[in-house]
């Protein structure tokens, strides 16, 4: 074992990147689980049993990376292309035992309460994907109510919509259980920012301790970087190439397994912080203007913030975070020079660029390896990157290009 994490504090940390989709409304999973968890809660359940409502909800919308899917998701209250994302959701976590008890009910968390008995499901998942489904509906309305202040401003007028769709869109009982959960000033403001982190952190404070094992921390780092890798066609397995071909790497210079297995979490990891950056930007086939560059250069950072609360992860975080740092310090976003930044962040760094030129792309195919290294020893010239790392890639050239492409 060389990671001593906490596999619920590693979900929890993981779910803020999957509210940065919102891109400037960073909580509706954390919400949706709120009310989930409190109506649950009203019913009688407690423990296990309501945890893992909030569980349900805080990771209803993993199958989630596109800005624009998100926008329509939480503007529009019957959208009707919300399958495919479901059905993402529920690929991406039934192989995963720890979370696989979410994936059904994930499936269905947008199916009318009136089209649930066609899906022949257990009644049980039924009703948790249907309580989801109306928590998630409620918070689309507090979206499209958002210029009216704050929730409890109109609490009264959603409680009236959710009522309208009883036995058709929702069960008459989850309803009913909404509506008299939903009474008290307290249930609107638990919704605000500030309160939703308060909640969370006591969701935190009262579970048992769960020590992951490396394979659970490898798989759900996995996880999240397919959400990452899906966001764009341009980068479809960026994340596992980068991942696979820094370990590489390390092994090349002898670095033990345990630093291995970290490094590859890190490389699962490094570019998280992207799913808070626009489609159009990720997109985008021409040269990004000043205020895109920005915003690109903003996610590293994000990345650091989303890893560095998880105990265990301390090396992890800053390797995963310094991806595009420069020897000279004319990286971002922290201006580290070569004297501050570890070997794993170097290593992750290369090992970011020759995956991106040697991936194809939607746009053109990627380079063969004389280019590719070319492309690495121009960086080298001019201080953009060390020598010697570009020597370690060269040094093992066919096999980096099949890390890189991931056995392709």
């Amino acid at each position: 074992m060389t990671i001593q994490a906490d596999l619920r504090h590693v979900i929890y940390a993981l779910s803020d990147a999957l509210d940065l989709v919102g891109v400037d409304d960073v909580g509706h999973g954390k919400r949706v689980g709120i009310m989930a968890y409190e109506c649950a809660r009203t019913k009688g359940l407690s423990g296990p049993a309501l945890t893992h409502f909030f569980d349900l909800g805080m990771l209803h919308d993993i199958g989630v990376s596109s800005t624009e899917l998100h926008h329509h998701l939480v503007s529009e209250f019957a959208w009707t292309g919300t399958g495919p994302h479901c059905e993402t959701g529920h690929a991406l976590l039934a192989p995963f035992a720890p979370l696989a008890q979410l994936a059904v009910p994930i499936l269905h968390h947008h199916t009318p309460w009136d089209q649930l008995p066609a899906q022949a499901i257990d009644p049980n998942l039924a009703w948790q994907a249907n309580l989801i489904f109306l928590a998630d509906r409620v918070d689309a309305l507090l979206a499209m109510h958002e210029s009216r202040g704050p929730a409890t401003a109109c609490a009264h007028d959603i409680r009236q919509e959710i009522r309208q769709h009883a036995g058709t869109l929702f069960a008459p009982e989850l309803v009913d259980l909404f509506l008299e959960t939903s009474r008290s000033e307290a249930f609107w403001l638990r919704l605000e920012p500030r309160s939703v982190q308060t909640f969370i952190q006591d969701m935190l404070d009262q579970g048992p301790e769960f020590l992951a094992s490396m394979e659970d921390l490898r798989q759900l780092a996995r996880i999240f970087s397919q959400i990452v890798d899906a966001k764009s066609p341009f980068t479809v397995e960026h994340s596992l190439g980068v991942a696979e071909l820094a370990v590489l790497l390390a092994r090349k210079l002898g670095l033990s397994d345990g630093t291995c297995d970290k490094l590859e979490i890190a490389g699962l990891l490094h570019d998280v912080g992207k799913l808070r950056v626009p489609d159009g930007i990720l997109d985008k086939p021409g040269q990004l203007d000043a205020q895109e560059r920005r915003v690109i250069c903003a996610h590293s950072f994000e990345t650091y913030q989303i890893l560095r609360h998880i105990k265990g992860f301390e090396e992890i975080t800053p390797w995963a975070a310094y991806h595009h740092e420069e020897p000279g310090g004319t990286g971002y976003p922290f201006r580290l020079d070569a004297n501050t930044l570890p070997v794993e962040a170097r290593l992750l760094r290369v090992a970011d660029i020759f995956q991106a030129v040697v991936q194809n792309r939607p746009y053109r195919q990627g380079l063969g390896l004389d280019r590719a290294l070319s492309v690495l020893k121009d960086l080298a010239t001019c201080g953009r990157m060390e020598p010697r790392f570009v020597g370690l890639v060269a040094d093992c050239g066919e096999e980096a290009m099949v890390a890189a492409r991931c056995g392709a």
